[in-house]
């Protein structure tokens, strides 16, 4: 169902780069749409400082510190709880899309290769991992260091990561 011209190197390389860089962007703005960064930024402030505290305290032998600590042990798992909903919102809404698109595309890219990695892939865009001997297929390699790219270029542009 794909044009041919979309199954042959470069432009196979330069359709998943351009998807791959699609669905970052879709996913950072709905993620920066149904999430609060200024209190994630917070709450995992709170939750670092206090698992420093924590560390501390244990290392230090303290027992009434580590007493003291644990105390608010709930009240951080909550914080916790909440973090997580809000990453799982954006995963729920792209979860079924995304595998879709990869039965879809791992249909029409069977075989094929997508993209060379030099001296890890042989013609056939097949990259063989060293010392573990896996081979995967150049689709799901490039996908996935196009999307890591984008995810995390789109993640800083819209706020949703800070970097301190």
């Amino acid at each position: 169902m794909l044009p041919e011209f979309l199954l042959e190197i470069p432009i196979s390389t330069v359709f998943i780069f351009s998807l791959a860089a699609a669905i970052s962007l879709l996913t950072s703005l709905t993620n920066r749409l149904l999430t609060n960064p200024e209190q994630s930024k917070t709450r995992r402030k709170e939750i670092a400082e206090w698992n420093a505290e924590l560390r501390k305290a244990q290392r230090s032998k303290d027992k009434k510190r580590v007493e003291k600590l644990m105390k608010k042990q709930q009240y951080i798992l909550q914080l916790q709880s909440k973090m997580m909903w809000q990453s799982m919102k954006v995963m729920l809404l792209f979860f079924v899309p995304l595998i879709l698109m990869w039965q879809i595309l791992g249909g029409f890219y069977q075989g094929k290769p997508i993209a060379f990695f030099p001296g890890v892939s042989n013609n056939l865009g097949v990259v063989t991992i060293p010392l573990v001997g896996m081979q995967l297929h150049s689709l799901m390699w490039w996908y996935l260091l196009c999307s890591f790219l984008f995810g995390t270029v789109f993640s800083h542009l819209f706020g949703l990561v800070s970097v301190e």
